[in-house]
Order: C-alpha cells, then sequence, then structure tokens
C-alpha cells in the first residue's frame, strides 16, 4: 500500500486525473514520487509487489496494494486470493489506464441492451460490479529496415495481336524505423482478444513506475520475446513494401519480390522492451465454461463473449416466424412440393452450419492460433520429456524424437446434432420420390422435418456457446518469468 503524506491514506492511480489520489483527505500525488528507484543496480532492475495466487485455477496476478481481490480475473471463482511477496523485472514502459471503472459498466450496460438473446445472469448488476484492472505485459519491439533495394519489374501492353512485356530494374535505397510494434506477452491473455483490443497509443507511454500499479493489478510475463520477432519482421516489411508501390516511380510496374537479381535489405529487430497495457478484465463463471469481457483500459473498445439463451433465441424465433410465414403464404402460393423443398433447403443449410461451427471448435481447440499459448505449453512439454530422458536411459532414443505435444481434453460438438438436420433431409427427399396422394403426408412430413431442424438449431447454439465461452483455466505460473 501507498500511503498519502497527508493523511495516511491509501493512494491510488486515478485513471480520470491521471496522478495519485488519496481516497481519504482526496490529495493528489505525481506518481513518480514514490518511486522506489535508488541508485543501487539491482534496484533499478527489479521492484516488490504482492503475487495473489487463485487457488482454483492457479492463476497469478501481482498489485502493489495489498488489499486481496474478492474473486478471481481469470475463473472468475469467488474467492480470497492468497498472497505472497515477489520481486519482479521492471517493465521499460508503462500505458497508464484512462478509462474508469464506471466507464466499463455504462459500456458494458449498452451492450447488453444490445445482446437481446445474452443469458438473463450476464445482466445481473454482481456480474457487472466485478471488472477488475488489470496491466497486461506486452512486448513492443523496434524495428528497423535499411539498405539498398533492387526489385523486378513489368509492364504489359497489346498492340494488335501482340502482348508486349518490359522488364525493369527497380532500385532505391529503404531507411525506415518503426517502434511500438507490440504483441502480449503472457500465455493467459489470449492472442485473439488481444488483437481484437488493438490499438494502444504507444505514444502515451510513460516510463514505467510502481505506483502507477497501486489500484490495480498485473499480470506476469511468461512468453518469450523471441515468439513474435518474425512476425515484427514480417508487419515492417509488409508496411514497407506497400509504401514502395505507392512511389509514383514504381507503382506503373507489377514487381517481383523474389527471384534472381532481386535484392531486399534485411529486417532486423533493433530493440524489445516490456511495456504494460492497461485492461478492464471481467469473468463470470458458470459451471466449467468461463465468460470474458474486456474492455481497453486506455480507448475504451469492448471485446466480450456473448453466449446465447437457447429459449430465448427459440421464443423470439417463433414469434418472427409467424408473421414471416402469413407474409410469404400472401405472397407466394405454397404448395405441398414447395414447401417440401424449402424444408429440405433448410435443412442443408443448418447442415452446413452446423459443419462449420464443428471446425471452428476443433480449429480453436488446436491452439494453433494462440502462439503465447503454444510456446508456453511445448516449453513445458520439452522440460517434461527433458526430466524424463534424465530418468530413464533406456528410453533415451524414443524420446528425443518425440515432439512437444499438450495432451488436453477439450468439449466437442455432439455427433446427435446432425441427426436433426439429416432425418428432415430424408423425410423431405422421400416425400418428392415416392409423391403421396394426401396432402397430409406431405404437411405431417413438414411438421416432423421442422422438429428434426429446430434438434440441429439447439445444437448449433450450444456449438456456438463453447465458442464464445472458455474452459476453466488451469495455470500452473510459478510467479514470473526466468528475468527477475
Amino acid at each position: 500500500m501507498i500511503q498519502c503524506p497527508n493523511c495516511g491514506g491509501n493512494l491510488k492511480f486515478s485513471p480520470s486525473a491521471q496522478c495519485m489520489s488519496c481516497e481519504h483527505c482526496n490529495s493528489q500525488f505525481d506518481p513518480y514520487q514514490f518511486d522506489s528507484k535508488t541508485k543501487d543496480a539491482e534496484e533499478r532492475e527489479l521492484y516488490d509487489v504482492t503475487v495473489f495466487t487463485c487457488p482454483q485455477c492457479g492463476g497469478e496476478i501481482l498489485s502493489t496494494d495489498h488489499a486481496a481481490a474478492g474473486f478471481c480475473s481469470y475463473c472468475g471463482a469467488s474467492t480470497i486470493l492468497y498472497s505472497r511477496i515477489s520481486k519482479e523485472k521492471r517493465p521499460r514502459y508503462v500505458v497508464p489506464f484512462r478509462r474508469t471503472k464506471e466507464d466499463c459498466k455504462k459500456a458494458y450496460k449498452n451492450l447488453m441492451r444490445q445482446a437481446i438473446f445474452a443469458p438473463k445472469e450476464l445482466k445481473d448488476e454482481s456480474c457487472i460490479d466485478s471488472f477488475r484492472g488489470i496491466y497486461m505485459p506486452y512486448w513492443s519491439y523496434e524495428v528497423v529496415q535499411e539498405g539498398s533495394l533492387h526489385l523486378l519489374g513489368e509492364t504489359e501492353s497489346r498492340r494488335g495481336d501482340y502482348i508486349i512485356t518490359k522488364h525493369f530494374s527497380l532500385t532505391g535505397e529503404v531507411d525506415s524505423w518503426y517502434d511500438g510494434i507490440y504483441y502480449d506477452a503472457s500465455s493467459t491473455f489470449e492472442d485473439r482478444i488481444s488483437e481484437h483490443l488493438a490499438p494502444f497509443n504507444i505514444g502515451e507511454r510513460k516510463d514505467f513506475c510502481p505506483a502507477f500499479l497501486s489500484g490495480f493489478y498485473a499480470d506476469i510475463p511468461d512468453v518469450s520475446e523471441k515468439v513474435y520477432e518474425n512476425d515484427a519482421k514480417a508487419k515492417v516489411w509488409e508496411e514497407n513494401l506497400q509504401r514502395i508501390r505507392q512511389t509514383p516511380q514504381f507503382a506503373a510496374c507489377s514487381m517481383k519480390t523474389s527471384g534472381a537479381g532481386a535484392v531486399i535489405p534485411e529486417v532486423k529487430v533493433h530493440m524489445v522492451e516490456e511495456t504494460m497495457f492497461p485492461v478492464w478484465f471481467m469473468s463470470y463463471r458458470k459451471k466449467d465454461r468461463v465468460i470474458y469481457t474486456t474492455i481497453n483500459g486506455q480507448t475504451g473498445k469492448i471485446v466480450a463473449d456473448l453466449p446465447i439463451d437457447p429459449m430465448k433465441y427459440i421464443i423470439g424465433s417463433l414469434f418472427l416466424a409467424v408473421p414471416i410465414f402469413f407474409i410469404l403464404n400472401w405472397i407466394f402460393v405454397l404448395t405441398p412440393s414447395v414447401l417440401t423443398v424449402g424444408i429440405a433447403v433448410l435443412g442443408l443449410l443448418t447442415l452446413l452450419i452446423y459443419g462449420m461451427e464443428a471446425n471452428q471448435i476443433a480449429k480453436r481447440n488446436s491452439l494453433e492460433e494462440d502462439r503465447g499459448l503454444n510456446w508456453v505449453n511445448n516449453q513445458k512439454a520439452r522440460k517434461r520429456i527433458e526430466q524424463s530422458r534424465n530418468k530413464t536411459n533406456e528410453r533415451k532414443n524414443n524420446i528425443q524424437e518425440k515432439k512437444p505435444i499438450l495432451h488436453t481434453s477439450f468439449e466437442k460438438p455432439k455427433v446427435i446434432g446432425y441427426f436433426g438436420a439429416v432425418i428432415a433431409i430424408i423425410i423431405s427427399v422421400l416425400l418428392l420420390v415416392f409423391h403421396p396422394v394426401s396432402d397430409l403426408y406431405y404437411y405431417g412430413g413438414a411438421i416432423l422435418s421442422l422438429f428434426a431442424i429446430c434438434f440441429t438449431i439447439v445444437s448449433i447454439i450450444q456449438s456456438y456457446n463453447l465458442l464464445s465461452t472458455h474452459k476453466l483455466p488451469q495455470f500452473e505460473k510459478q510467479g514470473g518469468d526466468d528475468r527477475a
């Protein structure tokens, strides 16, 4: 806790005032006035924090405030977070919070007014009040590309029956410097959420001071800066290439960036610095699923998981379906054969949508999209393999050939969800093939088919809810990265 020099109360960083504010006497101070840095080299590199570890999921958050949180920001469990003191390596920069908790609650309520099919518990006031401010660690890359550029260019023109191709040698000098290309450095923070929360205004970053953390929490960096170096380089080259294409001398040609004679200056990472970015974080736990809502603490951009309440969706669909049915019946003549064909098409569409969701769930479960989490899990797997290698020399050759694999159980969409749409299609095909004399067979088959399709639609909603929520996290953090 940072004490107020005037009254001894608790000082916290105020996003609205952009300074340290006392909650008792309303005094305000410059955050750097409470920087614990001294002339000692070790003190400049490290700073003291309280580490709260959730006993349920193992998630860890740092704070300079000694008051324990009322719930875990990662798994949503209502629990007292046990604390311990730790020394962590100081980040180079911090982007302070600008949005207050009240701003977040207002933005979330506006979002919930539009989410008419969201479960009612997400609109509960106790849920809305559970926002916590967390500084998330990011790697900020300084990237340069300079040197001589040589590309191959072509232009084509037509003259009569001939196509005339002209070849050009495009040369120039590249001298570029980029600062503030950032990627999140925490495996607990999904890359997908991090990308959607962007951009942060790197121009507002400040030299790090522990006082900025007062009243907030911070996550621990556990992803190596090497993981995203190639991404930062590729981003710089893509940006430079786009600018080169816009150069008047080069714009008239179609350029080739590879092949014999092409010379491209090397893109180099000049420096990597850890920067803390502000994120408001809210989690709601329902059984073994967690629903996340995150808000950019600088710009107010909101990224939320919005599952669907199946009962609300079905009731809303029925209210919408009745007027649509009468409108279509007034415009078109729904003969039994047309109705059967329409139901068959509807069955095919639901079957296709369910299959697409199954593929998306499989892709999400593969963890291919989350580079940071993948890297951390591979590092753990390598350590386990190394331990096994040291313990059992007889299995040495077999272990060396193994690749690190993350063994995790995931929920999958049930195969039975396909059956409803398949049954509807089969009924429609049989009716069209055998052409029953009585229309009652058509209408009876149409009713059965619609019930079967509704079954698949409910399965689609359940699959969507798997995609829009997260499995209960289980962390193995040990209190910081190896740089501390």
